[in-house]
């Protein structure tokens, strides 16, 4: 079994968080995609994407794990993409959202 991860979020994102973290597990199989593909450009603007927005919602990883994915794009690095992915999606399996007060 594997851990869970706690993410504690603002009351007022509450609605926004479920749609955002969809938004996060469709990103993975645009990644995945774009990666058979070789499309590094997309890749690139995907992974800055979750770069920006991960923070902003209380989930600072995808804001890192983009950041990573926005850097490997720009090496045309697919290894570091397909880890990147791997963490993504494995993080976003193990989020429970715990609405603060």
């Amino acid at each position: 079994m594997t851990d869970r991860i706690p993410v504690v979020i603002d009351p007022d994102l509450a609605d926004l968080v479920p749609g955002f973290l969809n938004n996060r597990r469709r990103d993975v199989e645009k990644l995945r995609a774009q990666l058979e593909a070789g499309n590094f450009a997309d890749i690139r603007m995907i992974g800055h994407s979750m770069k920006g927005a991960g923070g902003g919602y209380g989930f600072d990883p995808i804001t890192d794990i983009g950041a990573a994915i926005e850097r490997a794009a720009l090496a045309a690095d697919s290894a570091t993409i397909e880890q990147g992915i791997a963490q993504l999606a494995d993080y976003l399996s193990r989020i429970d959202v715990v609405t603060g007060a």
